[in-house]
């Protein structure tokens, strides 16, 4: 079977660092692959902090994850500190990917690459809505002056 491959922007304008703690380890005595997907969400909810929103607002509705993909690199182990940059890609009419570089942050390896596809969701009606003008507008936009 054919590697994943995911081709990140050039331009990820958010970063973050999340330290890996002993409980993110599995019993290769590395990060799990569970730890990291946990470590992604942190990092989109931070790059939403830092835009304004929550994950349960983002203009009067919330957001709902359809897909994750992440390509590892590298290990990572108990102490390193990944740097995560964060943008946005792949829009359409009702969500858009957030796309992740893992680095650590000491080295400069690059440990993993990743995205999450969102939509827009309204939690109440329990049904998919269009993206607000003003939640692409900051992800496209504003996106710069988040970093």
């Amino acid at each position: 079977m054919a590697r994943v491959q995911l081709d990140l922007p050039e331009h990820l304008p958010f970063k973050t660092e999340i330290q890996v703690r002993i409980t993110d380890l599995n019993y290769g005595r590395h990060m799990g692959n569970d730890a990291l997907l946990s470590m992604i969400h942190e990092a989109r909810v931070l790059f939403l902090q830092q835009l304004g929103f929550t994950e349960l607002d983002v203009g009067g509705v919330g957001l709902i994850m359809t897909d994750s993909v992440i390509v590892y690199r590298s290990e990572a182990f108990q102490g390193d500190v990944l740097r995560f940059r964060v943008g946005a890609a792949d829009f359409n009419q009702y969500g858009c990917d957030f796309v992740f570089q893992v680095l650590n942050q000491q080295s400069g390896r690059e440990v993993a690459r990743a995205k999450t596809g969102v939509v827009c969701f309204d939690y109440a009606e329990r049904a998919v809505k269009p993206m607000p003008e003003t939640l692409y507008q900051r992800l496209v936009h504003g996106a710069e002056e988040a970093a």
